[in-house]
C-alpha cells in the first residue's frame, strides 16, 4: 500500500512539474489558462463523474447501500460544519479557498487506488457510494463559497444546470436503473475521464510558477492541513461509529476523509477569481503531508477490522 501511495504521489508531482515547465517556457500562456479551466470544468470533470457511476452492482451491494450513504453524509456534514466556522478570521478570497478545500477532498482521484490497496475490491465498490454526497456538495455548497454576494436564486439555477450536475443526474439514472449506455458512449466517457488527473495536475503546476515556495508552510497552510488531514478523518471515524456503520464502511469513509485538498480547488479558485496561489499551496502542501498521514490512518483502520 505504501509503495502504491508513493507511486501515486510521484505521478502527481511529475504532472505538476510538467505544467510548471510548460508555463515557465510560455507554452501555456496566461490567456490559455482560462481556456484550460473551462475544458476541465465543462468537459473532463463531467465525464469523470459520469464514469464513476458506470459500474455493475450486485444485490448484496444494494443491501448495504443505505449504510454507506449514511457514512458519506456524516463525513460531508462534518466538513460543512468545519468549513462554516473555522475560517472566519481569514480574508474573503483565502477563506473561500480553504472552505472549498475542506468540503472537497481529493478522494475522487486518490480514493480509488488508496481504498483498493488498503481494503481490496469490496472497499473500492463502497467508495463509489460514499463519494456521492461529496460530489453533490462539491457542485452546490462548494460553488457557493466562490459566489458570495451574488443573488442566491441565480447561483442555484446556475448550479442546477452546471455540466457536472447534469453528469450526476445522468449517472444517478444509470446507477439506479437497468439502463445500459451504448458501448461507444461509455468508451468515450471513460477516455475523457482518464484525462482528469493529468489535466488538473498540469494546470495546477502552471499556477506554481507564481508561488513563493518559501511561504508554502505558513501558519494558515499548517492550520488547514491539520484540519484536512487529522481533524476531519478523526471526526468522520467517530461519526461513523456513532451511527453504527460497519467496520469496512467506517474504514473506507475515514480513509477517503483523510485525503488532501482536491485538485479542483485551484481550478475553481482561478475560475471565480479567488486566491489561486493559496489554493495551489493548499493542494501541494496537504498532498505532500498525506504521504505521512495516510499510512498512519491506514494502519489504524486495518487494526479495527
Amino acid at each position: 500500500m505504501i509503495e502504491d501511495l508513493f507511486s501515486l504521489m510521484g505521478m502527481m508531482f511529475l504532472l505538476m512539474l510538467a505544467g510548471y515547465l510548460l508555463r515557465k517556457k510560455n507554452i501555456i500562456r496566461e490567456e490559455g489558462k482560462s481556456t484550460l479551466v473551462d475544458i476541465i470544468l465543462d468537459v473532463i470533470l463531467p465525464c469523470n463523474i459520469l464514469n464513476a457511476c458506470l459500474k455493475e452492482y450486485t444485490p448484496e451491494f444494494w443491501q448495504v447501500f443505505p449504510e454507506l450513504m449514511a457514512a458519506g453524509l456524516v463525513a460531508q456534514a462534518i466538513c460543512l460544519v468545519i468549513a462554516k466556522f473555522c475560517y472566519n478570521r481569514m480574508p474573503e478570497e483565502e477563506k473561500n479557498v480553504y472552505q472549498y478545500g475542506t468540503v472537497c477532498s481529493n478522494s475522487g482521484f486518490m480514493g480509488n487506488p488508496l481504498v483498493e490497496g488498503v481494503f481490496g475490491t469490496l472497499g473500492l465498490l463502497y467508495t463509489s457510494v460514499i463519494n456521492i454526497p461529496q460530489r453533490i456538495a462539491m457542485w452546490t455548497a462548494g460553488i457557493s463559497y466562490f459566489q458570495k454576494g451574488v443573488d442566491k436564486k441565480q447561483v442555484y439555477l446556475k448550479v442546477l444546470v452546471n455540466p457536472c450536475m447534469i453528469a450526476m443526474y445522468i449517472g444517478f439514472v444509470v446507477m439506479f436503473t437497468d439502463i445500459t449506455l451504448p458501448a461507444f458512449m461509455t468508451r468515450t466517457v471513460s477516455a475523457v475521464s482518464d484525462c482528469c488527473t493529468a489535466m488538473t495536475m498540469i494546470y495546477m503546476g502552471s499556477i506554481l510558477v507564481d508561488v513563493d515556495f518559501r511561504e508554502i508552510t505558513n501558519k494558515k497552510q499548517i492550520y488547514f492541513a491539520v484540519l484536512r488531514l487529522i481533524l476531519i478523518p478523526l471526526a468522520t471515524y467517530a461519526g461513523c461509529r456513532a451511527v453504527h456503520v460497519n467496520a469496512l464502511g467506517t474504514g473506507v469513509c475515514t480513509i477517503l476523509a483523510a485525503t488532501p485538498a482536491g485538485s479542483t480547488t485551484s481550478v475553481l479558485a482561478a475560475k471565480y477569481h479567488a486566491d489561486e496561489i493559496a489554493a495551489a499551496k493548499s493542494v501541494v502542501f496537504t498532498t505532500a503531508l498525506s504521504v505521512i498521514t495516510i499510512p498512519v490512518w491506514s494502519y489504524f483502520l486495518l487494526r479495527q477490522l
